[in-house]
């Protein structure tokens, strides 16, 4: 590894501004109060980007940013000390409320505004601050993409097709982004079991999870790939080694948003930055994943137990 750890962007293509409230009891069809209110900007890419600051790793999130949500989310990254290039759109920024039910484990919604596609010259400014960046830099495309198959995204389809001749591409997506992803030449490819589904036949998606990880090896053009399912085990497939299921450590789940996130920061930190393997990267990162689906909030949950 390089004494000089690199530098990792990571690419968030639908940012949320989002609103959690939180009761002592919620239910639908009436009018309630909150016993309390917080805001953060969401989006997998910033949840990422929060996870590496924590562990002290060097780190740029990318964004797309329109109207006042945007403004609003620009300024609270910066107050959070972000380190953000935020590429201006015509668009607003989506907005979202989470409404937490503390009367209940596990009891949490989430209201989603609609996705809100990138403008032409919003996506270019993107592929552009990329080209410009030094080799050996890693690049994180992280959630969804909205109009990733309009004509827009050219000239960023074209970027991260060549991307991995400049340093690591890496990917925790789905939809169209990932089918894309797949026939690229990736460095990590991160999903949960629907989304890994999604790549195959009806037939085959009932196959276990390391068979499923055997045939996108041979089928896809990334050799490394990890499939999670809630608390059951990880799947793990890496180079030309056989499958490997790796177990994730028992908690009382609080809240699962963010928790894959968090392990894809741990994920790059640990291969990237501490020099760990790929399987013992991914080994590393579930703790700090189930630590952080025991806990309210993403990324702030006392440190797990080594």
């Amino acid at each position: 590894m390089n004494s000089s750890p690199p530098h990792i962007l990571t690419l968030t293509g639908n940012l949320l501004l989002e609103h959690t409230l939180e009761f002592d009891a919620w239910a639908p069809g009436k009018t309630q109060r909150a016993r309390r209110e917080s805001f953060q900007v969401g989006g997998k890419g910033l949840n990422v980007a929060k996870m590496l600051n924590r562990l002290g790793a060097p780190n740029t999130a990318l964004c797309f940013t329109g109207g006042g949500a945007g403004a609003e989310c620009a300024a609270w990254l910066n107050a959070q000390h972000f380190s953000c290039r935020a590429f201006a759109t015509s668009g607003t920024t989506r907005r979202g409320t989470v409404v937490r039910d503390t009367s209940r484990v596990n009891q949490e919604t989430t209201f989603l505004g609609p996705d809100v596609a990138p403008d032409a010259a919003a996506v270019r400014a993107c592929a552009e601050f990329l080209e410009a960046q030094p080799t050996g830099t890693v690049l994180a495309i992280c959630g969804s993409l909205p109009g990733w198959e309009s004509a827009d995204f050219d000239v960023l389809r074209d970027t991260l097709h060549r991307w991995p001749e400049r340093g690591p591409l890496v990917a925790d997506t789905y939809g169209p982004p990932l089918a894309w992803l797949a026939q690229e030449a990736a460095a990590f490819i991160r999903v949960n079991r629907g989304e890994l589904e999604s790549l195959f036949s009806p037939a085959e998606r009932r196959l276990s999870g390391g068979e499923l990880l055997e045939l996108a090896r041979d089928r896809f053009r990334p050799l490394r790939w990890a499939a999670t399912d809630g608390s059951a085990p990880v799947w793990l497939i890496a180079d030309h080694h056989q499958p490997e299921s790796i177990p994730c450590p028992r908690v009382q789940q609080v809240s699962a948003t963010g928790s894959g996130d968090v392990m894809m920061a741990c994920v790059l930190h640990g291969r990237f930055h501490r020099g760990l393997s790929w399987r013992d990267a991914v080994a590393w990162a579930l703790p700090y994943a189930a630590a952080n689906a025991a806990h309210g909030g993403i990324a702030e949950f006392p440190e797990p137990a080594s």
